[in-house]
């Protein structure tokens, strides 16, 4: 498996873009199952330092990760807790929450404006894919299965 992503598949699909800390990160939309208003997930001892915790979402239940300690951000609260999101990923049978500041519009890349980042692409556990020239800024393309670590544990269970 390539590390490296194809800039063409990637300006294929639709991508739902979110804030953290005050960048853009987006992610592939068809693995976007919901967005939920914030909640307090309950604790889980011992857990990584990123994972808030769980929560019950019709009759499921599913880790929530903190997205800015995720991606190594500020853990400042955003300045408007009400926009405060879950974005639920589903990624083959797992689902997991991923708090993010605010969510923001879909977005169509165009191949053009897709960068791949300089000396990331080799890291295996680096979630940005992409880099896609927005707004005046830029938006981090994100891979949902590294975002959430599922590469590694869904190595260990093959």
């Amino acid at each position: 498996m390539s590390l490296v992503p194809n800039i063409e598949v990637i300006a294929r699909e639709p991508w739902l873009s979110f804030q953290l800390d005050g960048q853009y990160y987006a992610v592939l939309l068809n693995q976007v199952s919901e967005v939920i208003r914030d909640c307090a997930p309950t604790p889980v001892p011992g857990a990584a330092a990123d994972l808030l915790g769980i929560c019950h979402l019709r009759g499921n239940i599913v880790p929530v990760m903190d997205g800015r300690r995720r991606l190594g951000l500020s853990e400042v609260s955003p300045s408007d807790p009400a926009s405060v999101r879950i974005v639920v990923f589903v990624y083959d049978t797992h689902r997991i929450g991923f708090r993010v500041d605010a969510v923001g519009d879909l977005l169509q890349p165009k191949v053009e404006a897709i960068e791949l980042p300089l000396g990331r692409s080799g890291r295996v556990d680096d979630p940005v894919q992409a880099v896609m020239g927005w707004q005046g800024g830029f938006v981090a393309l994100l891979d949902v299965a590294r975002l959430c670590r599922l590469n590694q544990e869904l190595q260990h269970v093959a």
